[in-house]
């Protein structure tokens, strides 16, 4: 992938992994590499979209297609890229932790103790962790963490790592209720020693002029 600078895709991949939000990262194997690890990336095909460029490599690098994937932005700041890229159009996805195979080279890292990388890689990391929290108000970034059906309670816990605190329950299953977002199974799970929990399934209802995400400003940490 080096050599003269050319134009790249670089994608930013999470999932929840031990009760984390983690990033995935590849084992650059350039003998010359200053960093160890990389976001996965790779040059803008001539003939390839972005779109697809970035879920090719989404594939490839994760072993499972991302489940949510978005433009994140574009970085030509003059910062170092491991290919040397003089532009990157970047990407955020999320792939469910059940749907994991990373390829060969590949590994999660908590996304807030990421190893050594390259500043162009970082400052996509920053920009693109920033912008997946933005756009949960208005995409269904949390679902996407989630199997077809889920308890409440998985689902904040989900919410709580995207947005990296703590939100109270009954705010939450109130806001959640008004965005219309969920409709219950009439499935139960088993959570503990308690009374089995209600299954839900992601369903959001249209509103006449409103709004169809969860406002995280209501809700109390």
């Amino acid at each position: 992938m080096r050599g003269a600078p050319t134009n790249a895709v670089d994608i930013v991949l999470c999932t929840a992994h031990d009760r984390q939000l983690a990033v995935l990262l590849v084992r650059d194997e350039a003998k010359r590499a200053r960093e160890r690890w990389t976001l996965p990336w790779a040059p803008v095909g001539a003939r390839d979209t972005l779109d697809h460029t970035a879920a090719r490599i989404a594939l490839r690098a994760a072993g499972a297609r991302a489940s949510w994937l978005a433009q994140a932005g574009a970085f030509a700041d003059g910062s170092r890229h491991p290919g040397a890229a003089a532009l990157s159009v970047a990407y955020v996805g999320v792939t469910p932790p059940r749907a994991l195979g990373p390829s060969t080279g590949a590994q999660w890292f908590p996304a807030g103790d990421l190893p050594p990388m390259a500043p162009r890689h970082r400052a996509i990391i920053d920009a693109a962790l920033a912008q997946l929290r933005e756009r949960m108000d208005r995409a269904p970034v949390a679902f996407r963490l989630l199997g077809a059906t889920f308890t409440l309670s998985e689902l904040q816990a989900v919410y709580e790592l995207l947005l990296g605190r703590r939100l109270h329950k009954a705010s939450f299953r109130r806001a959640l209720q008004a965005a219309f977002l969920v409709e219950p199974t009439d499935e139960w799970q088993s959570e503990g020693r308690g009374r089995p929990a209600q299954l839900f399934r992601y369903a959001p209802r249209r509103r006449r002029g409103g709004r169809g995400g969860v406002r995280f400003e209501l809700l109390g940490g």
